[in-house]
């Protein structure tokens, strides 16, 4: 039986959100892998939201195609001056998005993209919106890299998220950004339950002297092994099973309740 229930037809949405540098991508695709392990029978879908473009790297997946390519296709055809064809892309929005859909025998990926131009990542966050109200339904289980910072949360983009995993080094900035986008959270997002995962702790006494007023899922050293198979281009499911990474994203879904 799943951790969160067998027979819910409410997909489990988890959002890996966090200050940039302290390791969401690893611990986001962490998390898919033990899902995969946990539940092969489930439908799993994997979204990059991050602009930094590193989950795909991470799960081994290649990207042909981002929502924000759609987006761009959109906003072409209509400055090439044909209306019709605008309009009837714009129609069929909701199923051009399944286009940037990768699809393998374990999980499905989706990349959000990463926008050309300097500036409002709100487009593309819009996109993500619309994506996780449209296609989330048709998975059990859905991992977000989210971008670094408050934006998307602040957004009401994760609005809809079932589990909210926050993630921080030990340093007091990346506790003070954890805290301020949980204070954000508790008002903007319809989640179930939400932690705090503190990644890459030099000294796992650290954990033991640092207060936190939110619910502490797991600690985890900094990983050697996590690094080196960074460093050689390998993928998550490279990793040994006793590698930090694993094991504390593991301790993480246990104590949220997403695997047991």
């Amino acid at each position: 039986m799943d951790a969160v229930g067998k027979d819910s037809k409410k997909p489990v949405i988890i959002a890996v959100v966090g200050k940039g540098g302290v390791g969401k991508t690893s611990i986001s695709a962490a998390i898919v892998r033990l899902l995969i392990e946990s539940y092969p029978n489930k439908k799993i879908l994997a979204i990059d939201a991050d602009p930094a473009i590193g989950l795909s790297t991470a799960l081994g997946v290649e990207v042909a195609s981002t929502v924000d390519d759609i987006r761009k296709a959109f906003v072409d055809t209509a400055e090439a001056g044909k209306p019709e064809t605008a309009v009837e892309l714009l129609g069929e929005a909701r199923y051009r998005m399944f286009d940037a859909l990768v699809e393998n025998d374990s999980f499905s990926f989706l990349a959000i993209g990463r926008p050309e131009a300097a500036g409002c990542y709100c487009k593309v966050n819009s996109y993500l919106k619309e994506i996780i109200n449209m296609i989330a339904g048709a998975f059990d289980y859905v991992v977000i890299d989210g971008e670094a910072g408050i934006e998307q949360v602040n957004r009401r983009v994760m609005e809809k998220v079932t589990h909210l995993i926050l993630v921080s080094d030990a340093s007091r900035k990346g506790l003070g950004v954890a805290r301020t986008i949980s204070k954000v959270a508790s008002d903007l997002v319809m989640y179930d339950r939400s932690g705090l995962i503190i990644n890459r702790v030099p000294d796992m006494s650290v954990c033991d002297s640092l207060e936190f007023d939110m619910d502490l899922l797991a600690c985890i050293p900094d990983d050697r092994l996590m690094t080196m198979n960074d460093i050689m281009g390998r993928t998550i499911f490279a990793l040994p099973e006793g590698s930090e990474i694993v094991k504390g994203a593991r301790k993480a879904l246990n104590n949220i309740g997403i695997i047991v």
